[in-house]
């Protein structure tokens, strides 16, 4: 790849929409659950299992299941999509409403 080409992807990944909505991370072995809402589904999932591997997850239930079970029990599931066409605050309401029906639906404990 060359300078050119190595600017004209960078430039692509900064100018790409970020996803926001609900997600649930799941232990396989327990059935356990957790639900989160983000503006950026993907970077959530990367600094979520970044975070749990390191062992410094804010939430110690998810840290102490995931340090019992290992990386191998847990999944990431994207719950629920937010249009893009809400604005940065109804995006916010939004994404707590849905995360609030998703954590009831799911008897899930919640992230931040």
């Amino acid at each position: 790849m060359d300078a050119h080409e190595k600017k004209a992807a960078v430039a692509a990944y900064k100018e790409r929409k970020s996803i926001s909505g609900v997600y649930a991370v799941i232990c396989n072995a327990t059935g356990e659950v957790w639900v989160g809402a983000s503006r950026n589904l993907e970077a959530q999932q990367n600094g979520l299992w970044f975070t749990l591997r390191l062992g410094h997850h804010i939430h110690k239930s998810l840290q102490a299941v995931y340090h019992e079970h290992g990386a191998e029990a847990f999944r990431y599931e994207e719950l629920d999509r937010v249009p893009e066409d809400y604005s940065d605050m109804a995006r916010k309401d939004e994404l707590k409403r849905r995360k609030a029906l998703w954590q009831q639906r799911l008897q899930a404990e919640g992230l931040l």
